[in-house]
């Protein structure tokens, strides 16, 4: 399996300002957001165990287009990379992960995010 590209908090921040069509999918459990979130209408919570017993189906629609700019994000970048990485294999083609994950992007952008 290929490895996802990765992209920063920083050129995430940046991204977010500049890109308007990019979404992002936080495959983080709902357990998790209520300790840090990331705020945005970029934001798109899909748990990683609802990618993993609907597949694509769980995927908001319009992160279903194989060519819509995707960053996945999780606590700390390892499920978001797995996660990248199969919906490149499906056949996403501009697909990122998010280097470290929303305790990276806290720590390095936002603090007001939260950490955990």
């Amino acid at each position: 399996m290929t490895l996802p590209p990765e992209i920063s908090p920083q050129q995430l921040h940046q991204q977010l300002q500049e890109n308007p069509d990019l979404l992002i999918l936080d495959v983080r459990e709902p357990h998790e957001w209520t300790r840090a979130y990331l705020h945005h209408p970029a934001v798109n919570p899909v748990p990683l165990s609802e990618l993993a017993a609907r597949g694509v189906d769980a995927l908001p629609e319009a992160a279903r287009n194989p060519h819509q700019p995707l960053v996945i994000l999780c606590h700390h970048g390892e499920r978001s990379r797995m996660v990248a990485a199969w919906l490149m294999a499906q056949g996403w083609q501009q697909v990122f992960n998010l280097s470290g994950g929303i305790d990276a992007y806290a720590r390095l952008v936002d603090w007001q995010v939260g950490m955990y």
